[in-house]
């Protein structure tokens, strides 16, 4: 289905029935790396799998910003499930939107899942990389954002035929989206001081060879989460859906077996 949202459309897959679980994917991913842990939810929850604005299927636009991105989201949950709580679940960008929702639209949360993410800024150097990657993706198209972020997405041991295969999905991602989610990744607010206000059932889930979002700073995350759980997800990278699907969905699927 697609839903309108401020100057755009959200191209957005829903599977089953019941409880909504909302999955929010990474940059420069779609939700289609969702795929397998969303037709393995337990009895009773609804998957809504949303291509975020920029990417996969849904509109790109000029400029955006996390706090776009998040309005997009609920936006898109009151078209599908009006009046409910979500568990949202993201992924690295998805995780940075978990937390926009959480500050400015606590009552539609009921769970969260955070992967491989960051609630920090990018430093100086780190954020100035951002933006000269958003030149080179109008300048050059996207292999030049892709090819310099795919080394780091996944570990090492990942099947060849599986990178191939998301990097040719992650190519199909629209130039201009590119760009204004890398500016929007640059100027993206702090959330360290988030975390400890989190009263929701909180799940972190950490890749045990992220090197873009170590393990050490997934450990920080859950420590400054009051109840949270960590789960380490054994031979994965920062895309542990992808990467190891059986066990994420096993541990996302005990994780939404135990909430109230």
């Amino acid at each position: 289905m697609r839903v309108p949202v401020t100057d755009g459309e959200l191209q957005c897959d829903v599977i089953g029935s019941g409880s909504p679980v909302v999955f929010l994917h990474g940059f420069p991913l779609s939700g289609l790396m969702w795929a397998h842990a969303a037709i393995r939810l337990p009895p009773g929850h609804r998957a809504i799998i949303p291509d975020l604005r920029g990417h996969g299927r849904s509109t790109a636009s000029l400029e955006t910003s996390i706090t776009q991105l998040a309005d997009d989201v609920v936006t898109l949950l009151d078209a599908v499930a009006p009046d409910q709580q979500a568990v949202f679940v993201g992924l690295s960008m998805g995780g940075m939107i978990c937390f926009d929702i959480w500050r400015r639209h606590r009552p539609l949360v009921r769970a969260l899942v955070l992967c491989d993410t960051r609630s920090n800024v990018d430093a100086a150097e780190a954020a100035q990389r951002r933006l000269a990657l958003a030149d080179a993706a109008l300048k050059e198209g996207p292999s030049a954002v892709v090819d310099a972020m795919l080394p780091n997405l996944f570990a090492p041991q990942l099947d060849p035929q599986l990178r191939a295969h998301w990097r040719s999905i992650m190519l199909e991602t629209p130039t201009v989206g590119l760009a204004a989610t890398q500016r929007a990744l640059a100027s993206r607010p702090d959330s360290t001081a988030t975390l400890s206000t989190i009263a929701c059932p909180t799940l972190v889930v950490a890749g045990e060879l992220d090197t873009l979002t170590p393990l050490d700073s997934m450990r920080r995350i859950h420590e400054s989460i009051p109840s949270s759980r960590l789960e380490v997800i054994a031979g994965a990278g920062h895309v542990p859906p992808v990467e190891q699907p059986e066990r994420f969905s096993s541990v996302l699927n005990t994780f939404l077996n135990s909430l109230p």
